[in-house]
């Protein structure tokens, strides 16, 4: 994941007080394109506060950070949380205030992704209760991004028969879509597709590799 975060604080020593810095937050990828309704989210590591903010057509947005703590900046993602640099608001004295500060975040969303951790029950396509979390992540996302369109790739380890693991990993694949579905993503967004154990991408002789070709994988069209 390939990522860039640069800002410019300004600091002024005369007007009212204030207690919080708006900073200006613009997101876009290495080729100058705005990423619009991308979610940015700024954590105090004194405070373990969590702020957000969502970007408009032009991703941007302001945002009212409080001073005196240290911000870790996050973007939501398909996947894992992407996490940047860290962004440090100075504690105030007296007189002084903040003028607002530019943040810009360039990177690559990636369009591939893949949950080792999405669980079904044993041989079957039922999803845990454990894998809602993560999917609800998704449909959050996908509701926000009305044009997004994914593939989600059902994949097995070698064990069992071949033709078995297929039908396993389609019936998986359509599990998910299935859940989406119900929480409001319309089906036309969204293909299910099974690969079996023709895709592996660990050693299946081993108990790790295995674990790791059992897998769904979601990539954006």
């Amino acid at each position: 994941m390939k990522t860039l975060l640069s800002f410019c604080f300004l600091l002024c020593s005369f007007g009212l007080m204030a207690q919080k810095a708006p900073v200006k937050v613009s997101v876009k990828g290495f080729d100058g394109k705005p990423y619009a309704n991308d979610k940015v989210f700024f954590v105090g590591q004194k405070s373990k506060q969590s702020l957000s903010g969502i970007t408009n057509a032009a991703g941007q947005f302001v945002i009212q950070l409080p001073a005196g703590d240290i911000y870790d900046i996050r973007i939501q993602s398909i996947g894992d949380e992407i996490e940047y640099n860290t962004m440090e608001i100075p504690s105030l004295k007296a007189g002084e205030f903040f003028q607002e500060a530019e943040l810009l975040i360039e990177y690559d969303p990636g369009s591939t992704f893949s949950f080792n951790n999405l669980q079904f029950e044993t041989a079957k396509a039922d999803l845990k209760t454990s894998s809602y979390p993560i999917l609800k992540n998704l449909v959050e996302i996908m509701k926000r991004k009305k044009e997004l369109k994914i593939q989600i790739s059902g994949h097995t380890d070698s064990d069992g028969e071949t033709e078995a693991n297929q039908i396993l990993s389609q019936k998986r694949a359509e599990a998910v879509r299935n859940y989406l579905i119900s929480q409001g993503i319309d089906a036309s967004r969204m293909i299910a597709k099974g690969f079996g154990e023709n895709k592996p991408i660990a050693d299946n002789s081993t108990p790790q590799g295995k674990a790791q070709n059992r897998r769904t994988e979601i990539s954006i069209l």
